[in-house]
């Protein structure tokens, strides 16, 4: 093949894209709560050892770009669209008034603000740190970002406290860090109540969110559980208000099981909101699309969720890769990354009715009869009925590449 010129590139990709087939329309995808962050699409491909090899991208780009593919909700950090020294503000007020004009223009709402309270050198020594002048500080903006997304009609607010820990061993007491931290949530829980009474909103849902390690070396709230204990721990004054936030690729980076961190949640009535993306276990925050990774593991996790009837958002927390272009981001990576979600997603409605699945389920739960009072006997009676386990998953793998409708391939 002779080299392609660059500008027939475009062209090139859009045709084999095209290609590719298995495309929703953007009203279908509409259909589905799926938000789309400011962060991910203006992500210019920088990190500590990586230039950027994307142009910045504004609010009004992704917003217009995220109408055209189907995306209907829109997330963001303060800082994302509001210059530090402009919060609180006449200027943050123009903003805030742009922003709520472009989301209207193209049909999208706010679903999600978050404050970013983990670049910024102020904090070095994170939100809760010992300065109460900085814990201060980082009230105020925790209040200032609950007022935004009033303004902008969010239903939810994001905290993810990855500068909440230490680099070095006896820096800080863990339990004041924890307690500064809460009177932070306190703080945005209680500005919350006030905005919302004044304005005649319903309150928002506050969700945290766990990250096993970086940037901080030691994390003081690196799971998913560790959060539960946070939010029952009673130094929240408003424990019903603040629920959870995972991230798929945050659970799995350290070894867990995605699908029983939000088991967890879900028995506790505490998955408000959850961050999709895909990556590996072990590894750093490598932010992949999708299903692009994991899908089976994915397939498992939507089955979990529909069984359980989850409907809150779906934030594509992911960055496309540093490979892809400015025009690839929204003619490429978010499409693909929205219609593989959403196949997973009516796949694992197919498994919810599926008949094989259903009667092994069912059979695993009538068991096999035996004496209760007799190990042997229970043991002998249920070993059969027990291989059913692999036949489920063997199941499973079959309608994640279609085998269950017939597919077969020649050898």
């Amino acid at each position: 093949m002779k080299p392609v010129p660059p500008a027939k590139q475009q062209a090139l990709v859009a045709r084999l894209s095209k290609a590719c087939g298995g495309a929703y329309s953007p009203k279908e995808r509409r259909k589905y709560f799926l938000t789309g962050p400011q962060w991910a699409a203006a992500y210019e491909g920088h990190a500590l050892f990586h230039a950027p090899t994307r142009k910045p991208v504004g609010y009004e780009d992704v917003i217009r770009e995220y109408a055209k593919i189907g995306i209907g909700h829109w997330t963001t950090h303060d800082t994302d669209v509001i210059p530090t020294d402009a919060l609180g503000t006449a200027r943050q007020e123009e903003i805030v008034s742009g922003i709520r004009k472009t989301l209207k223009k193209h049909g999208l709402e706010c679903s999600m603000v978050t404050t970013e309270t983990f670049h910024h050198a102020v904090f070095a020594a994170s939100p809760a740190a010992e300065a109460p002048e900085v814990r201060e500080y980082a009230k105020w903006r925790l209040t200032n970002t609950v007022q935004i997304g009033h303004d902008l009609g969010a239903r939810f607010a994001v905290y993810w406290p990855g500068s909440l820990g230490y680099q070095v061993q006896g820096a800080i007491e863990e339990t004041n860090t924890l307690r500064w931290y809460a009177d932070g949530l306190n703080a945005a829980c209680d500005a919350d109540i006030a905005i919302a009474r004044e304005r005649g909103r319903q309150t928002m849902k506050h969700c945290l969110e766990a990250k096993p390690f970086e940037p901080a070396a030691q994390i003081l709230l690196p799971s998913s559980d560790a959060m539960l204990a946070f939010i029952y721990s009673g130094l929240l004054k408003h424990p019903d208000m603040v629920g959870l936030n995972p991230e798929y690729l945050h659970e799995l980076m350290w070894g867990a099981a995605v699908r029983a961190a939000l088991a967890r949640a879900l028995l506790c009535g505490k998955l408000f909101h959850f961050d999709i993306n895909d990556g590996y276990p072990l590894k750093h925050d490598v932010d992949i699309g999708v299903g692009l990774v994991n899908p089976l593991d994915w397939l498992n996790v939507l089955v979990l969720l529909r069984t359980h009837g989850y409907e809150g958002p779906f934030n594509l927390d992911y960055k496309p890769p540093r490979t892809t272009s400015n025009w690839g981001v929204f003619s490429v990576s978010f499409p693909t990354a929205v219609d593989r979600f959403i196949t997973l997603w009516e796949m694992a409605g197919e498994v919810a009715v599926d008949p094989v699945i259903a009667q092994a389920y069912e059979a695993l739960k009538a068991g096999g009869g035996g004496d209760p009072r007799d190990a042997n006997s229970l043991a002998e009676a249920n070993k059969e009925l027990l291989t059913l386990h692999e036949l489920i998953a063997h199941r499973l793998f079959q309608i994640l590449v279609g085998a269950h409708r017939g597919r077969v391939f020649a050898l």
